[in-house]
């Protein structure tokens, strides 16, 4: 049976179940979502997700949402990605959820999806005050080793990388964080990763306007 993730390539938090599935060798398929036309505000979408969010994952009768509900689903059922301590996993996939991509993807949303006359004053670089700090918890993590939670990629590292693929320019440049730069070069060098924009529908060059021909 092919699993369903609800998703559209410019969700970092998408990318998290997304990626996890796409590694494990999941059989899955994406379902877009057209968010910035409002769809996941829609009366049709909320019946799947009444947190109005994606991802959501649907196999069969099981539906899940939140990126590290599905990952965790995902990696239990294969038996890849959860680490010798699931614990230790756990502890990642909060602070990611709470420091990193909880913070860089209003980020990104507001610097490069809402115009400038329209975004909370301060508000943007408030965030990138906090995702500094987060970034250099991160990189001392990683000065001593090569993956987040274990000796080998977890789920953690594919939640912690959510949004850090991601080109729009948000407050984060790899060149200033040499471990994590090092980390998401190991994460694209394994077998069968793809780009949040390769792996998922929707991405800003299909919103962009078409010249004349």
């Amino acid at each position: 049976m092919t699993a369903q993730l609800w998703c559209f390539g410019e969700s970092g938090n998408a990318y998290k179940p997304a990626l996890t599935m796409e590694l494990a060798g999941y059989d899955w398929s994406p379902v877009f979502v057209d968010f910035f036309n409002g769809e996941a505000r829609s009366p049709a979408f909320r019946a799947i997700n009444a947190m109005g969010e994606v991802p959501v994952f649907r196999e069969g009768d099981l539906t899940l949402t939140q990126s590290a509900v599905i990952q965790m689903h995902i990696a239990e059922r294969t038996g890849k990605f959860l680490g010798a301590d699931r614990n230790e996993t756990l502890r990642w996939l909060m602070f990611d959820n709470h420091r990193l991509s909880g913070q860089a993807g209003p980020a990104r949303f507001l610097l490069n999806f809402v115009p400038q006359a329209k975004r909370p004053a301060g508000a943007a670089e408030y965030l990138q005050g906090r995702l500094k700090a987060s970034y250099k918890v991160l990189d001392d993590h990683l000065a001593s080793r090569n993956w987040i939670a274990d000796t080998a990629p977890t789920i953690a590292d594919f939640a912690c990388c959510g949004y850090l693929f991601y080109p729009e320019p948000f407050g984060f440049d790899r060149r200033d964080w040499p471990h994590i730069d090092r980390w998401l070069n190991a994460i694209s060098a394994l077998p069968g990763w793809k780009h949040p924009y390769d792996l998922m529908p929707g991405n800003p060059a299909d919103r962009a306007p078409k010249e004349d021909t």
